[in-house]
């Protein structure tokens, strides 16, 4: 009152309007519907009016042309109703209803301050930036309070905020059902031990019931105050700060209101003051129920006091841009039409002029806009206690409405707001790798976090669902936060299988090496000579190029590597084992004594042509399977990596190509084993034999195992039977005749082969004749011609034997000379 009225004495005593002066009547509503109503009554000479008029100008009285209130919304909702049947403009420094900005219904009605559906959206981002989502509302059961909450849960649903409990008190505290329903309020804050955060848009005296029962408990909760009571310091009654908790205020933007504090300590107040003045008597009689420590005295200055700090500063600024409104609305009006004549100014042609003018109030412009509104944002406050006294006017930000951002001036203001160590949620917050799950019928915010299953993961708090990987590149396990890149997965020369592998490869290729040494250095002993001369060089050539082979099977398989590692096998392994075949016919044509059998083998007997005709059908095969469908790498996308290795293309082809290897085998293992009976320690044939064994047996067990296994370890497989074929022919074919060499020198001489050789011969010959005597020691000697050498072995090109045989003793034969023409092989 005190504020308006201070505003239009300004306005007067200024040059604003020219010579014109502002008069004003004053009613009092109680803070009632009714009350306002018959005072609208009153002022708009309707009858029926038992309104007292408190003040008016000297001038006569006269039509109404604005009026200014009321602060309630319920009340303003109710006067507007009426004032809309005469267009007269209503400006309300309070009343933030939504609904108020409807101009369908309410066309006559402004406001200097917000609607509640921006402070209702400042609510929600404080909520939202602190990371509260289970929040109670208190509010007034009335079209402000239900206003309020429909917009509140509006928006807070669209944010994943949810409301916990929605309490409505009666509007006036004179109903019967106050009592009981602050009761059930209390009973509904204690009960929900998991909220922490509660919104009001409860009426002071609400809010001081409420704060009073909990006077001997510690809350520690966090209240957002609306506009309605973020200033109202009375509130803190019975209890104290520091056991309710925090409480946070929205307040109405204020300006420079230095005239008035300067008015009021102008002021001269007596007791008959407040006697003869309704309006701060019920001023001192709120003061001192409200605050049991303040004592109004009979002095001029304990009465300013009382006014000064019960001072609503939002309130008396609202005010003043109400009154400045008016008047520049006035002036805008009074240059088309002649304001002196009060008959002449129609109370819609005011509204028209208000709606238009655009006026400055401590140095800002304003106007009001389409909806009537003029809005200027938000003061938050934060309430503290200093040695008991409630300071109430703590602004720590400003809320933009345009940008619907917080505005701070210092970090410390901005850490006031930053209470995210307070926990208020239904359901403890989901960690990343796990999911919100909400039963039906629950609220959204109140779930059980669950785990994302293999391949989904979450990366945030809280997340609704988990987002699923890309399985072909990605992979995640169970309760996963970020997808992990799948690696390739292929026998890695790391790995400690294939460590000892490539070992076991380099130590063959090493003995390889070793051997072809020692044979070049002895190739001229009979042990050497006897083991076939070039050919045995070939056999380790191949030998070697079988054991580098073997190497390929390690490593990343890209696909120049996959084709390289099999044709190098197939066509080393092939040459090996056609040498070995070569070496088993001569074995056969030695010691064949059959002259049809030995002249067939005669005929075929030319080793260079057969080892180059079966390794060129090798070359053949691989060929056509390296222009028809070669092998290539191949990438299995598994769950958790990719697995690299060589995809053999037509498996035909593969099988053919080793099929092909295991029938050379199989005839030298057919010629070996006829060969078997031979001198028993020089024969060739039973090591080739054994050695053919072994490698029927590692691929009979390879098959199988090739066909059933999958993963990096297959080309593993195929490394050991090759390392086991390579060392069956090394520790068959030259470990015997490297031993004899290194360690049986007396046994690598020419006379120990002749004496063997003709030990056989000569049991040969006994078993194909009949032996005319009985003597054990007596020995079958087979005699060659003067003419033909005797050959010791297999060498066909020297060994024409004849069918005369006569009888020596082992003494005779040491002392006859035998000539040969050279040793071949065993």
């Amino acid at each position: 009152m005190l504020a308006m009225k201070h505003a239009i004495e300004v306005i007067n005593n200024s040059s604003l309007l020219n010579g014109l002066m502002l008069g004003y009547e004053i009613y009092d509503s109680c803070s009632d519907v009714s009350t306002a109503i018959r005072a609208t009554m009153a002022f708009l000479n309707y009858p029926g009016s038992c309104a007292q008029e408190h003040y008016n100008t000297s001038e006569p009285p006269v039509r109404v042309q604005a009026v200014v209130g009321e602060a309630y919304s319920e009340i303003s909702i109710a006067v507007a109703h009426l004032l809309n049947l005469e267009l007269i403009p209503q400006i309300s420094y309070g009343s933030t209803a939504e609904i108020l900005s409807d101009k369908m219904r309410f066309p006559a009605f402004l406001r200097t301050v917000p609607n509640d559906y921006h402070q209702t959206k400042a609510m929600v981002n404080l909520i939202q930036n602190n990371g509260w989502n289970w929040i109670g509302f208190i509010t007034t059961d009335g079209d402000y309070g239900r206003s309020a909450i429909e917009s509140f849960v509006s928006q807070a649903s669209e944010l994943g905020i949810c409301v916990a409990f929605k309490v409505f008190l009666p509007n006036f505290l004179s109903d019967k059902n106050t009592d009981t329903k602050i009761n059930q309020a209390i009973n509904t804050i204690r009960k929900n031990q998991r909220v922490n955060v509660i919104v009001s848009f409860a009426k002071p005296a609400h809010m001081m019931k409420i704060f009073d029962s909990f006077c001997e408990e510690t809350l520690g909760k966090i209240w957002i105050a609306s506009d309605s009571w973020s200033m109202s310091k009375e509130v803190i009654h019975k209890s104290k700060l520091t056991n309710i908790g925090k409480i946070i205020g929205f307040t109405f933007k204020t300006g420079n209101i230095t005239q008035f504090q300067n008015y009021l300590n102008s002021l001269k107040i007596s007791e008959d003051t407040f006697k003869e003045n309704i309006f701060l008597d019920h001023d001192q009689a709120d003061v001192v129920f409200l605050n049991d420590t303040t004592n109004i005295n009979n002095t001029q200055e304990s009465g300013v006091n009382v006014l000064i700090n019960n001072l609503h500063r939002d309130a008396v600024y609202s005010v003043q841009i109400a009154i400045s409104a008016i008047a520049n609305a006035v002036v805008y009006l009074c240059k088309e039409i002649n304001c002196k004549e009060p008959a002449n100014i129609h109370p819609y042609e005011l509204l028209s002029a208000l709606k238009k003018t655009e006026f400055e109030n401590d140095g800002k412009s304003l106007r009001f806009d389409s909806n009537g509104d003029i809005n200027l944002g938000y003061n938050v406050v934060v309430w503290k206690s200093f040695n008991g006294d409630i300071d109430v006017d703590n602004t720590v930000s400003e809320y933009d409405i345009n940008n619907e951002t917080f505005i701070f001036s210092s970090n410390a203001d901005k850490k006031e707001l930053d209470l995210r160590s307070v926990i208020s949620k239904c359901s403890d917050s989901c960690k990343p790798g796990q999911y919100k799950e909400t039963s039906e019928g629950q609220h959204t915010c109140c779930y059980q976090c669950k785990d994302c299953a293999e391949a989904q993961y979450s990366n945030e708090m809280d997340m609704d669902e988990c987002l699923s990987c890309n399985t072909s590149t990605e992979w995640s396990p169970q309760g996963s936060s970020n997808c992990t890149t799948k690696q390739l997965d292929y026998f890695r020369w790391n790995n400690g299988f294939a460590m000892v592998l490539l070992g076991i490869a380099a130590l063959g290729t090493l003995a390889v090496l070793v051997i072809a040494i020692i044979f070049i250095k002895q190739r001229q002993t009979p042990v050497v000579k006897a083991s076939g001369g070039p050919i045995s060089y070939m056999i380790l050539l191949s030998l070697l190029s079988s054991f580098i082979s073997s190497v390929f099977f390690v490593g990343h398989p890209f696909s120049l590597k996959c084709k390289v590692r099999q044709v190098l096998f197939g066509l080393s392994f092939a040459c090996c084992v056609s040498c070995i075949l070569v070496k088993s016919l001569q074995i056969i044509l030695a010691f064949q004594f059959k002259p049809d059998l030995k002249n067939a083998l005669k005929k075929i007997n030319k080793p260079y042509v057969i080892i180059a005709c079966c390794v060129g059908i090798q070359g053949l095969i691989c060929t056509l399977w390296l222009i028809l469908k070669s092998p290539e790498e191949e990438r299995i996308v598994l769950e958790t990596t990719i697995l690299v290795n060589c995809n053999e293309g037509s498996y035909i082809f593969f099988g053919v190509m080793l099929g092909y290897i295991a029938l050379l085998a199989f005839v030298c293992f057919v010629c070996a084993f006829m060969g078997r009976k031979l001198p028993e320690n020089y024969n060739e044939a039973k090591f080739i034999t054994f050695g053919m064994l072994l490698y029927f047996i590692s691929w009979i067990i390879f098959i199988p195992v090739y066909v059933s296994m999958f993963g990096k370890y297959l080309p593993a497989v195929e490394m050991v039977v090759i390392l086991i074929s390579n060392y069956g022919i090394l520790c068959c074919h030259f470990f015997p005749k490297c031993y004899i060499i290194l360690f049986k020198k007396q046994n690598n001489t020419k006379d120990v082969f002749r004496q063997k050789l003709f030990e056989y011969s000569s049991k040969m010959m006994r078993s194909k004749t009949a032996i005319r005597t009985s003597s054990i020691n007596s020995l079958a000697v087979s005699t060659c011609s003067t003419t033909t050498p005797f050959c010791l072995v297999s060498d066909i090109k020297c060994v024409e034997c004849f069918g005369n045989f006569d009888k020596f003793t082992k003494s005779q034969y040491t002392g006859t000379a035998i000539r040969r023409k050279r040793i071949s092989s065993i």
